[in-house]
């Protein structure tokens, strides 16, 4: 595969390892005097590292990410964007590679003001992050803190291309933070709350993106931050997380297991965290065939409904929370897989899409709202209603390439297989929607196509 960053490598013809490195070294010895960052003067590529980027095989750190920003104007996504031969690049570069290294001209439209804004905010928090050698400031942890603020909230909104890049420098940053052993006490219990968040955020991509191993060496990351924090509910959540990404990968009984483990680190904790556990146990014992366990999860997730008090993770929101409609999401799902349908059923479901409409809602996500609908497109197939169940996944197959990640190609895959064995298959509005989700599922799944 030729990719833009190949593509770019090759106009400027710097394909010589040599010609790259000399490139490479003098744009970070500028970059390193912009964000003040004397380490950064130093980096350069191995030769098998250099290859590796130039034939696509591997990606970048985040070091290295901005020098190649630096160079060519083009975040690591756009970079590694497919060119085809003879065509030229028409993505739009990040930054402008002029001289004038961010500054604003006259003149100047709002798109570039704004893009201006964000990389002159980036470089302060850099050197807040940097400037403090003997004891990290305030202000540094006070501008991690923001951006962890920002991501949690954008995370479950808006494609993971757009939030990826900046959750994993956010990483990078709190864990140097951690390895400079320069924070008080309290600090460090402040760091390690972020670093828990932010690696549960990594872990949560990396498994939009179809990698369940990375996505768990990810969490199990997070676990040990969690445990740093000595935040029970934090460590309750990753256990959530681990079953949710062996759900997702088909190993129900991994699923039930970090469920019921999450239970048991959830004692005491009043926050969603403690209802959502019992909902991810019902889950996946809903893909083993255990109504018994379906049913007294799904209870018990009521019974702690009533119990709860928001705590801090709650207050962060995004996917650190558990809404009452994301509750009904999931317990509509367990039903359906058990394979169940009615009247009663597909009202609940009906209800769990009505509360995913509303994109302004705090609660809202993208990816809810289409597992909802593919729930609710089974439910109506179930009831042999095949225009129910088209008009019901018709916005999810609609969606971008970028959106269509791991949880979702799944849940239209679960409608691709009913549609297979259920009697209406022999119909035609069947055998378009069955062709239709075979080929839905894309090359990189939650990236850009």
């Amino acid at each position: 595969m030729r990719t833009l960053l190949r593509y770019l490598i090759d106009q400027r013809e710097i394909s010589d390892y040599e010609a790259f490195r000399r490139s490479f070294q003098e744009a970070a010895r500028k970059l390193s005097k912009v964000e003040e960052n004397p380490p950064l003067a130093a980096l350069a590529p191995a030769r098998a590292t250099f290859e590796a980027w130039y034939y696509g095989k591997r990606r970048p750190q985040p070091d290295a990410r901005r020098v190649l920003l630096s160079m060519f104007g083009y975040n690591t996504e756009q970079l590694w964007t497919h060119v085809p031969k003879g065509d030229l690049p028409i993505t739009a570069p990040a930054i402008s590679t002029s001289s004038n290294d961010g500054r604003a001209e006259p003149g100047m439209g709002l798109p570039e003001m704004r893009r201006t804004g964000a990389m002159a905010a980036r470089r302060a928090m850099d050197f807040a992050l940097g400037a403090e050698r003997e004891q990290v400031g305030d202000e540094a942890l006070g501008f991690l803190s923001d951006e962890v603020h920002r991501i949690v909230e954008v995370y479950p909104r808006t494609p993971l291309s757009q939030v990826w890049e900046d959750l994993a420098r956010a990483q990078d940053d709190a864990f140097r933070l951690l390895e400079g052993g320069r924070t008080r006490p309290s600090q460090t219990r402040d760091l390690n709350f972020m670093a828990t968040v932010l690696s549960f955020l990594m872990a949560k991509g990396s498994h939009d993106m179809g990698d369940s191993k990375v996505a768990m060496q990810q969490a199990r990351v997070a676990g040990f931050c969690a445990k740093a924090a000595e935040h029970t509910g934090l460590m309750a959540l990753v256990d959530g997380l681990k079953s949710l990404i062996a759900y997702w990968a088909n190993r129900p009984e991994d699923a039930l297991h970090y469920a019921r483990q999450g239970a048991v680190n959830a004692q005491g904790v009043r926050g969603t965290v403690s209802v959502w556990l019992p909902g991810l146990e019902a889950r996946a014992a809903a893909l083993l065939g255990d109504e018994d366990t379906v049913r007294s999860a799904n209870r018990r997730s009521e019974d702690l409904r009533d119990l709860v008090v928001p705590d801090d993770l709650d207050a962060l929101g995004g996917l650190l929370t558990y809404p009452e409609i994301k509750q009904l999401y999931y317990m509509v799902e367990s039903e359906v897989l058990l394979g169940h349908g009615g009247p009663e059923l597909a009202e609940r479901a009906e209800r769990a899409v009505g509360g995913f409409q509303n994109a302004e809602d705090p609660n809202w996500a993208f990816g809810d709202e289409a597992g909802a609908r593919c729930n609710l497109a089974l439910v109506r197939l179930y009831a042999g209603d095949l225009d129910g169940v088209a008009d019901a996944v018709r916005p999810v197959l609609d969606l971008a390439p970028s959106h269509r990640n791991n949880g979702i190609v799944v849940s239209a895959e679960r409608i691709r297989h009913g549609l297979s064995r259920h009697s209406v298959r022999s119909a035609g509005l069947a055998s378009e929607l069955r062709a239709e989700i075979a080929n839905y599922e894309p090359v990189r799944p939650a990236l850009p196509g």
